[in-house]
């Protein structure tokens, strides 16, 4: 293979010479930063059709993007400079340099739900009804979001031949994501890994539960509820597809998956509190 070049051998898919990066007036414009653009302003709109679907002011949710979107960026890195400290620590300004890739999608989620919190505080408003308006528009941001993995190389799986097989060249992949499977399944004299395209599997995954959080907002009961299935869904998602995953971040000093570990967390949090909130409103129905 050529070293921009993908393939999906299996489905008959070559892609020749997929750039990571293009100029225009001098200037170096980064795929993975523009379709992370593009998954945000797609994001944005579908949560301001909502918004004026139900009925609420769009001027909330134009206020809301201009503090969410930069802090969830921040957040992203810094949880992700975080369980990534040693490749870091000997190179602090590599910590600023995010257009290569290293942004962690649950630092950005966790800085965006603290973020709502503070914002509905402020404006006096509910988060939890915002944050229902909000949900279809974070995760088709997230689904479109992938892409900017797959123009990076990035966030693939284990080796895998399958019907959906990836093929990347070695050199174009980062040397710590291949593993010591795909390192052993590399064919004698070949340049390439052959891969599952995790980055495929959540974005279809991500479209799957947006539909699922669109379809269901005319059967909610509570605010907060999509919410709660955003949590559910792309949480059940996440673990499996971290499992494949090779460039995985760990709790410092173990085993484990932080990512898997969140999100186990997530939908045992979601499910939890949809019980909780179901009881009381059959308790106490005026309350709820």
């Amino acid at each position: 293979m050529n070293p921009g070049d993908i393939a999906f051998p299996n489905l008959g898919i070559y892609l020749r010479d997929v750039p990571k990066s293009f100029r225009i007036l001098g200037f170096d414009i980064h795929l993975y930063g523009l379709i992370i653009g593009i998954g945000i302003i797609a994001g944005f709109l579908l949560a301001l059709h909502v918004a004026k679907r139900s009925g609420q002011d769009p001027e909330l949710y134009w206020d809301f993007v201009l503090y969410v979107v930069p802090i969830s960026i921040v957040g992203a890195r810094i949880y992700y400079v975080i369980f990534a400290w040693d490749y870091y620590k000997n190179d602090l300004w590599e910590i600023f340099h995010i257009r290569n890739g290293g942004l962690a999608i649950y630092g950005g989620v966790i800085a965006a739900f603290i973020t709502l919190f503070v914002y509905g505080r402020v404006k006096k408003q509910s988060p939890l009804l915002i944050g229902d308006t909000a949900m279809a528009g974070l995760i088709l941001g997230q689904a479109i979001g992938r892409w900017g993995n797959f123009t990076n190389r990035e966030v693939f799986g284990e080796y895998y031949n399958g019907l959906l097989s990836m093929q990347l060249p070695v050199e174009a992949v980062r040397p710590q994501d291949i593993s010591a499977n795909i390192s052993a399944h590399i064919p004698e004299g070949a340049n390439y890994i052959n891969v599952h395209p995790t980055f495929l599997y959540e974005s279809v995954w991500n479209l799957l539960v947006m539909a699922l959080i669109l379809l269901w907002r005319r059967h909610k009961r509570f605010d907060g509820e999509l919410c709660l299935l955003y949590f559910a869904g792309y949480g059940a998602g996440r673990f499996v597809i971290e499992g494949i995953r090779t460039d995985t971040l760990f709790v410092p000093g173990t085993a484990i998956k932080v990512s898997q570990l969140l999100s186990a967390l997530m939908v045992l949090f979601a499910v939890a509190a949809d019980i909780i909130v179901r009881v009381r409103r059959k308790k106490h129905p005026a309350e709820v």
